[in-house]
């Protein structure tokens, strides 16, 4: 019999596992087909439907990415990682609760390409303007594009400092340190013009035709020469090491005394 801590453990697995998916198609696209990923996460998903058995691997995706949107969520909930509860441990909270909130919208996006649904063809541009439309809606969004600057600053000092190596096995391979950085540093430019999109529409009025998703903002960059071609090569490096996570990352265990999720070194 599976007990509640070995479900847990099981589903954040394949929740990693459907985030290295996710990057490496997502690198691996902007490389070969900037095209696909300027449709935005539909196109990304999309371009995982065509792969053998790609059917099959896009419900994958969407219970994975499910999965690892609630473990981001109990962080703020429960606390499951020991961050504490002063300003610093809440900031990082609140960031995985963002992290959470942005998986669930990738998993929803793959389950409309799953079933067939239509998008509307809205994608983020129709989300801003329906935040513009009410009050304080410019400023709701331009926060929204501050957040993803200081989550660019955390991606950042995760690459420079290898401190998201404390909680993973010591028998992870020796170049997990390495593609960490490199993915992690992809991320934080991806961050970087993101944010800087929901500033134009929320601050600076620049309409919300202006909000960039995953997939759009990499492929932005795709007039940069270089810093196109090694953010694209270290979003697929963020998947590889994603995949190491989903066999190597140290999975908070279940407190059997209270069924709350408690992070313990292994």
């Amino acid at each position: 019999m599976v007990d509640k801590s070995e479900k847990f453990n099981w589903l954040v697995r394949v929740g990693y596992f459907s985030r290295a998916v996710l990057y490496f198609v997502l690198g691996l696209l902007a490389l070969t087909s900037a095209g696909a990923i300027s449709q935005g996460s539909d196109g990304i998903f999309k371009a995982v439907e065509e792969f053998p058995a790609g059917t099959a691997l896009l419900w994958v995706l969407v219970v994975g990415l499910t999965a690892y949107a609630l473990f981001r969520f109990a962080s703020p909930l429960f606390d499951i990682e020991n961050n504490g509860s002063d300003k610093k441990g809440w900031g990082k909270r609140l960031g995985h609760a963002g992290s959470g909130i942005a998986h669930l919208a990738l998993a929803w996006t793959g389950y409309k390409v799953a079933t067939g649904s239509p998008s509307g063809g809205s994608g983020a541009s129709g989300a801003a303007a329906g935040v513009l439309s009410v009050e304080f809606g410019g400023v709701v969004l331009g926060l929204l594009g501050v957040a993803f600057f200081l989550a660019a600053v955390n991606q950042a000092d995760k690459a420079i400092s290898g401190k998201f190596m404390h909680r993973i096995s010591a028998r992870a391979p020796d170049s997990t340190r390495w593609l960490g950085g490199a993915g992690f540093a992809a991320r934080s430019v991806v961050y970087v013009v993101i944010g800087w999109s929901l500033v134009q529409a929320g601050f600076l009025s620049s309409g919300p035709s202006q909000v960039k998703t995953l997939g759009e903002a990499v492929a932005s960059l795709a007039g940069t020469g270089w810093l196109f071609t090694l953010t694209a090569a270290g979003l697929i490096l963020f998947g590889l090491f994603s995949l190491i996570l989903a066999r190597y990352r140290i999975i908070p265990e279940i407190d059997s005394d209270q069924g709350v999720p408690k992070f313990r070194a292994a």
